[in-house]
């Protein structure tokens, strides 16, 4: 990939001042008006503004033919950007949404007596509620970017790259279900202690785990219909000689 970027090396004024000016102005202009805007969206536009200002510089001395040639680590790199609140809000509603369905349906598998309000179930002796941190976003983001970081480098078929990437959202959804489901019961049946211990606060790890195995498991599926489909060509090829 490094050879095609740097294969046709050429300065490009016009397109690399273009993008470092506008880097540099939504940077000067996101500082004097920053008053008004959260902690979020200000970081987010600051890393944009980098980002377009670092874009202008590469293009400036490299050309715009070298982002061209290999558009993926450029584009890669936008996920860096932390999501303005207009897009995470929403999403955090969503997975929260699906989370609670999931764990519903979790509880409902594990045969416990409970009974649900909303977001709030209610157990032996407890009360849970999946609240907005509950929803997984951050782990939800990590494994979004690591399933198209997967896609590129191990399929080849476009649609069968997207395909990974959404496959990434119900996995999450079904992670934070089981996360909750079996933090619920371990604190109605062994101990409540440990809805405010470590494995509440921080235990997300061996959750993230279990769904980056599902997702790999998901992978090999989507790459085994390559293969298959990349051998019935073969055939056919073989047929026709």
């Amino acid at each position: 990939m490094r050879k095609k970027i740097f294969e046709r090396i050429k300065y490009d004024m016009c397109h690399g001042m273009v993008l470092f000016i506008t880097g540099i102005v939504l940077f000067f202009f996101t500082g004097v008006f920053s008053a008004g805007v959260n902690e979020n969206d200000f970081l987010s536009i600051i890393a944009f503004s980098g980002l377009i200002t670092m874009f202008g510089v590469f293009i400036f001395f490299f050309g715009f033919e070298s982002v061209k040639a290999a558009p993926f680590p450029f584009l890669f790199m936008l996920l860096s950007i932390p999501v303005p609140g207009v897009i995470i809000n929403p999403l955090i509603s969503f997975l929260q949404r699906g989370s609670t369905e999931a764990a519903n349906f979790l509880f409902i598998v594990s045969r416990v007596p409970f009974t649900r309000n909303g977001c709030f179930f209610h157990l032996q002796g407890l009360t849970i509620e999946v609240a907005p941190e509950c929803s997984g976003i951050r782990s939800g983001i990590a494994l979004v970017i690591t399933s198209i970081l997967a896609g590129h480098i191990f399929l080849k078929t476009g649609w069968k790259k997207l395909l990974l990437s959404i496959c990434a959202v119900p996995v999450t959804i079904f992670k934070n279900g089981v996360r909750i489901t079996t933090l619920s019961l371990l604190g109605a049946y062994v101990n409540r202690d440990i809805l405010s211990g470590n494995l509440h606060r921080q235990g997300g790890r061996p959750f993230f785990i279990v769904a980056l195995i599902l997702l790999i498991i998901v992978l090999l599926i989507i790459r085994k219909t390559e293969w298959k489909k990349k051998q019935s060509v073969k055939q056919s090829d073989s047929r026709k000689i």
